[in-house]
């Protein structure tokens, strides 16, 4: 499955950061800016949810099925080298702690974006308000689930 997600960064022009556990986290517009970077990983994002489901309807038989949820948020982040012994290529900041909000707070199947994303990306996508969600240690934020057509 990971394969499968890095092949989707790869035509995007995202970069995996790192898996956690089940977990996959990419950004976009490092070591370059892209402004289209909030559209790029918009699009990967349901590519991600039509290649899952795609495998399960041709009967690949997914070693753990996932309910995969997305959360994308846009902003600046810090991005380096972290260790002094094993390193680590890593991206840390609020952004990146907002946009896992953004898939802690989303729903299986689904692409959840913050209000930021939203404004970036709405005239390129079919977007529905969740309104303002309570969000863990940031209070409300506005939150936006991205209609598949």
């Amino acid at each position: 499955v990971f394969t499968i997600f890095d092949g989707i960064m790869d035509r995007h022009d995202l970069e995996k950061i790192k898996t956690i556990g089940d977990g996959y986290m990419a950004v976009g517009g490092i070591p370059e800016p892209d402004v289209e970077n909030p559209i790029k990983a918009v699009q990967a994002g349901l590519d991600i949810i039509n290649a899952l489901a795609a495998a399960v309807k041709k009967g690949e038989k997914l070693k753990h099925p996932w309910e995969v949820r997305i959360g994308i948020h846009t902003g600046d982040l810090i991005a380096g080298l972290i260790g002094k012994h094993k390193f680590a290529y890593d991206v840390w900041g609020q952004t990146v702690n907002i946009a896992s909000r953004m898939e802690t707070g989303g729903s299986p199947g689904r692409v959840n974006i913050s209000g930021i994303t939203y404004q970036l990306v709405k005239d390129q996508f079919r977007c529905s308000s969740r309104g303002h969600i309570e969000v863990k240690n940031m209070g409300k934020m506005d939150m936006y689930f991205i209609d598949q057509a």
